[in-house]
């Protein structure tokens, strides 16, 4: 079976929206670290970047389940490899 891989337009205007987000977070701690600013502002700034991210992860996880896995489970085909598939991304982590 030859899987659709594409993303759902709702779900990559949201991915590539909050990816800019955390490339301007990202943008914006390099030019403080160039500065020397205090290191918790630093922080603060690092500490979104790794927000953001989360919800990018969270997302991608979503748009997942809602594609593939169900794709998956709808006909009873490679729902083991699914779920085995989220399982080590998670061990990974």
């Amino acid at each position: 079976m030859v899987e659709d891989r594409t993303m759902l337009s709702s779900y990559k205007t949201n991915l590539l929206h909050r990816l800019k987000i955390s490339k301007g977070h990202l943008d914006k701690v390099i030019q403080m670290v160039e500065k020397e600013d205090y290191c918790l502002d630093i922080t603060q700034q690092t500490q979104a970047i790794e927000s953001s991210l989360r919800k990018v992860d969270e997302l991608l996880l979503e748009h997942h389940l809602k594609t593939c896995v169900r794709e998956a489970v709808m006909t009873d085909k490679h729902v083991d490899d699914k779920v085995k598939e989220i399982v080590e991304m998670f061990r990974r982590k």
